[in-house]
């Protein structure tokens, strides 16, 4: 074995069972296994950072901050499930179909947009971020970004008119990014 591997051999094998008591006073059952694995994973990654003279306190700090990851996963993944089962009590629709097209419609034309405009589109539909906030995530000015997805929208709708028209009859109506796929 090499000297990295010989280091985190010795940190393991000093410190597992320590890191693993800590993670069990603080969650239950099968996750306490994942998060130890996790936290090793990170000292084997940063293996040059952990101070082996305090290797201990580290490893913990790296537990906390798992554990606080694990925990807004968990928190995530509630509100998802609570939002997917509000929705459920939504309108039943009698025949879907024509929704179904619609969607694939958007997807193909989606698909055939340039990777950019994608992104720009993704950050306002998808993760519902303002222009501001967009533009930040991009690292340009509101005015660029706007500018950005104006032209991402237009292209976009270009799409759609060519996948409609190549699929037959256009559907009822075109969903617009703009206005939030209402009518009109």
């Amino acid at each position: 074995m090499g000297g990295s591997e010989d280091r985190f051999t010795g940190l393991y094998e000093r410190h597992h069972g320590d890191v693993w008591r800590y993670v069990t006073r603080r969650v239950v059952g099968a996750e306490v296994g994942d998060v130890v694995a996790e936290v090793f994973l990170v000292a084997w990654r940063r293996l040059n950072e952990v101070p082996m003279e305090s290797a201990l306190p580290w490893l913990y700090g790296v537990a906390r901050l798992v554990l606080a990851n694990e925990a807004r996963g968990r928190r995530r993944w509630r509100e998802l499930t609570l939002r997917v089962a509000a929705e459920r009590d939504q309108a039943v629709v009698a025949d879907h179909a024509d929704e179904v097209i619609r969607q694939r419609d958007v997807a193909v034309a989606f698909d055939q947009v340039p990777a950019t405009d994608r992104e720009v589109l993704r950050l306002v539909a998808w993760e519902r971020l303002t222009t501001a906030e967009a533009a930040v995530v991009l690292g340009c000015s509101r005015a660029t970004f706007a500018m950005r997805l104006l032209r991402a929208r237009r292209r976009l709708r270009a799409q759609l008119g060519g996948v409609s028209a190549e699929a037959g009859p256009a559907p009822r109506f075109t969903p617009s990014m703009s206005n939030g796929g209402r009518r009109g």
